[in-house]
């Protein structure tokens, strides 16, 4: 018994704040409470990388389109990715024809493994005549001839990375390419590839007469999007991307992978909720005494179940904030993959730290939802009298 005639245990209670329980609670069974955070951080982990490289895939995908400094993009409708699209000479002159459209630059893209440094390295085919339309500067040499052969411009990142000037030669597309000029276009994407004569990259890879990509200019004082929409009406197999966030209506790889991400976190809340439903409902058979005690003491239902409630959300504060860490680690790694590098750039967005504290609050409420409505229903005397 306590110097006021009060079990110990109670006369404990009386002495701590509400958070120093819940603290003392948690420490007491270390390994469950370890336990549960490490079931929400693996949840969170695996929602959070999703969503990260799901961001940074689009993040490269937009680099592309916006390489160009247009108003609008031209990419074929319903393409399985950006890079497959193909727009036909035919299709690209009816674009260039429609009112409001000032010029049309149609551009062939592809990758190419130059080296293990270097696995994804962009290939951009373009007419010389439309490079100072597409936003390219030469900053050293000159540019090619339009129907040069063997002969290439590097992005100054490029030719950074691969230790070439001009007169240099690069490697790609089964030749030996000169380095006639070094050039900028402002966007670091763009700047890390290099551009060849279209007639040639279009041999290189045998398809004559295709592009990759349209950029169009409007005309001074058109309105973009109505010339957008124009397109689309005319060419209906082609749509437009203006923004970022239009990628999804030509690019179905960009729709299935955030598809992939919303159903990886209803996934992880499910999962997560049995885990944290289990455990709590564990710790209240073994805390059924304790509870009983409580009551009889005059704590209020709301108070034992906020008892249970805080216990759960501390843990998964926790767990989430590991799962973050844990993210960044499993992202730059998925980053370093050969199949994956120079394309995947993890884009850690505020986004991606909200959905991880829904994730771990979400998982976490609907697991506390069963045994927190056991503990408030717990008649003290029953509780007492539990074996």
């Amino acid at each position: 018994m306590g110097r006021e005639g009060r079990p110990a245990s109670l006369h404990r209670y009386g002495r701590v704040t509400f958070f120093d329980l819940i603290i003392r609670n948690l420490w007491k069974k270390k390994a469950r409470s370890i336990g549960l955070a490490a079931a929400v951080a693996i949840a969170v982990m695996a929602v959070v990388t999703l969503d990260v490289t799901s961001s940074g895939l689009e993040q490269s995908a937009a680099a592309i389109v916006s390489v160009g400094k247009a108003d609008f993009t031209v990419i074929q409708k319903g393409a399985a990715d950006t890079l497959s699209s193909t727009i036909d000479r035919q299709e690209l002159a009816r674009v260039g024809q429609l009112p409001g459209v000032a010029s049309v630059v149609g551009v062939l893209v592809e990758t190419q493994n130059l080296n293990a440094n270097n696995p994804v390295f962009i290939e951009i085919g373009i007419d010389p005549g439309d490079l100072a339309s597409f936003g390219v500067r030469v900053i050293k040499g000159q540019p090619y001839g339009p129907t040069a052969a063997h002969q290439v411009l590097l992005g100054w990142r490029a030719a950074a990375n691969l230790g070439l000037g001009v007169g240099g030669q690069l490697a790609a597309n089964g030749t030996s390419n000169t380095v006639v000029g070094i050039y900028s276009t402002g966007n670091s994407f763009g700047d890390a590839g290099a551009m060849f004569p279209l007639p040639a990259i279009q041999g290189y890879n045998r398809v004559p007469g295709i592009v990759t990509l349209a950029f169009v200019k409007v005309t001074p004082g058109t309105n973009a999007a109505t010339v957008a929409n124009r397109v689309e009406y005319s060419l209906p197999e082609l749509t437009t991307i203006r923004t970022a966030t239009q990628f999804g209506r030509a690019d179905r790889n960009l729709v299935y992978l955030q598809a992939a991400v919303n159903g990886s976190t209803v996934l992880a809340i499910l999962i997560g909720a049995v885990i944290v439903g289990n455990t709590m409902l564990l710790s209240l058979f073994e805390r059924t005494r304790e509870f009983g005690l409580l009551r009889a003491i005059g704590w209020t239902r709301r108070r034992t179940v906020s008892l249970l409630l805080g216990e759960s959300l501390l843990l998964a504060l926790l767990g989430a904030v590991l799962g973050v860490v844990l993210s960044f680690a499993v992202a730059a790694g998925l980053a370093r993959l050969p199949a994956l590098r120079g394309i995947l750039h993890p884009n850690f967005t505020e986004g991606a730290f909200w959905r991880a504290l829904l994730t771990a609050l979400v998982m976490t409420l609907i697991g506390a939802l069963y045994p927190t409505t056991r503990a408030a229903l717990l008649s003290p005397l029953k509780a007492l009298s539990y074996e």
